[in-house]
């Protein structure tokens, strides 16, 4: 049986049942609008390359961040031929990923809290009320996922976005809450806390 030049094309490159780039597209949307509690954000995407006998092939690595703005944040990474391919499985990756982190008050963190990974380091401070996200790039887009209204960030070394997510995720499972801390402990959360204010306020006074 004769094979049109197009056909055998089709078969070398594994392309002859793959579904059409819009078709793809809808897929995507659909699994979207299953999950809508979760909020994802694009951090970086970068394009790579891999040169064969034929030429170069390229592919595309992005790196997402997903959060459900009620504590609960995760990342990952994927890599595809294709960009949308390349986001979905970042995203899939990032849910199954996904850590809970303890609030002060739902728009805070309890305390600093420092985190590192290769050359990276990252600085997180609780901030009273009404200053806002006080961060950059890969940073800004935890803290918005994860549902943190004020905090003050700072990147230290490296402005990788992979080691700077790494090194805040690192940061942020450092972080506890009273309660936990007072369980541990054997105590009561009125004591942690009384402690915590009366230190500040100390500290105040001497400055």
């Amino acid at each position: 049986m004769a094979r049109t030049p197009g056909s055998e094309r089709g078969e070398r490159s594994g392309r002859g049942d793959r579904p059409p780039r819009g078709q793809r597209g809808g897929e995507r949307e659909g699994r979207e609008r299953e999950e809508g509690d979760l909020v994802d954000k694009l951090v970086h995407i970068n394009r790579v390359a891999k040169v064969v006998k034929g030429g170069r092939r390229f592919a595309f690595a992005a790196l997402v961040v997903v959060g459900d703005a009620k504590g609960r944040v995760g990342y990952g990474s994927g890599k595809a031929r294709e960009v949308p391919e390349a986001i979905r499985k970042a995203t899939d990756q990032a849910k199954r990923k996904m850590i809970r982190v303890a609030m002060r008050e739902g728009r805070t963190l309890h305390h600093d809290s420092d985190g590192h990974y290769g050359a990276g380091r990252v600085v997180l401070r609780a901030a009273p009320p009404g200053t806002g996200i006080i961060a950059g790039g890969p940073l800004r887009a935890v803290f918005e996922t994860m549902g943190v209204q004020d905090v003050v960030a700072k990147c230290i070394g490296t402005s990788n976005p992979h080691n700077m997510i790494k090194a805040a995720f690192d940061a942020l499972q450092g972080v506890t809450s009273p309660r936990s801390v007072a369980a541990k402990r054997g105590k009561k959360v009125g004591e942690i806390v009384g402690r915590r204010d009366g230190a500040a306020a100390a500290a105040a006074a001497k400055e």
